[in-house]
């Protein structure tokens, strides 16, 4: 959806965190916000998220700034949250676990309808509801359940595999853990979760 809108991929992201703040004001009853305070929220500057907003169209009214419920929703009618979409997540080892016990998914417009692994099986620490079903399975799966977005946790080495087993099944959308950057084609979007690195980026600055 945010392809055929065309917007660029660092609006993107920053119109997700422009979502939370405002989410955090409407929790706290707040009807309006100024482009300043929402840009001082979001770290960023005014002008930036001005930019960003131009967007979604016009609107905003100069000295009284935004209704924070309108601009919350046409945030995440345009990201496509607006509803919840479904997800799948591919390997239910430690972290495929943690995250199958994740509850914050559904707050942000997602929800893990089923999960697929090697062993499906397998006695696991934490039980979860989300059903956890044999890979054999996902093409119908997917098909069945139009399913675009995929959350992947398995090791390096099956992570290539997996991705050209889903988007052959129709998925557009992956969340990567593996510790592998993935080849996919140009029409599918794979962002890289390393935690690896990211702890050695925050190394880098408590020396």
């Amino acid at each position: 959806m945010t392809s055929r809108l065309k917007i660029p991929r660092k609006s993107i992201y920053r119109l997700s965190v422009y979502s939370r703040c405002l989410n955090r004001l409407l929790d706290n009853h707040v009807e309006t916000v100024s482009s300043d305070t929402l840009a001082k929220a979001a770290g960023v500057k005014p002008a930036q998220l001005r930019k960003d907003l131009t967007y979604l169209g016009n609107f905003g009214r100069r000295g009284l700034g935004y209704n924070v419920a309108e601009l919350w929703q046409r945030i995440n009618s345009t990201m496509g949250t607006n509803r919840l979409l479904p997800v799948v997540l591919v390997g239910v080892g430690n972290l495929g676990s943690a995250l199958l016990s994740y509850q914050g998914f559904a707050k942000e417009g997602f929800e893990i309808i089923a999960a697929f692994d090697a062993e499906p099986e397998r006695r696991r620490h934490r039980q979860s509801a989300i059903p956890i079903y044999d890979m054999n399975r996902i093409g119908p799966f997917l098909k069945a359940n139009k399913v675009k977005l995929a959350i992947i946790a398995v090791p390096a080495e099956a992570a290539q595999e997996v991705v050209n087993r889903l988007v052959s099944h129709g998925i557009q959308g992956i969340l990567n853990f593996s510790p592998l950057l993935l080849q996919s084609p140009p029409d599918v979007m794979v962002n890289n979760v390393n935690l690896a690195i990211e702890l050695e980026n925050l190394a880098y600055f408590v020396r």
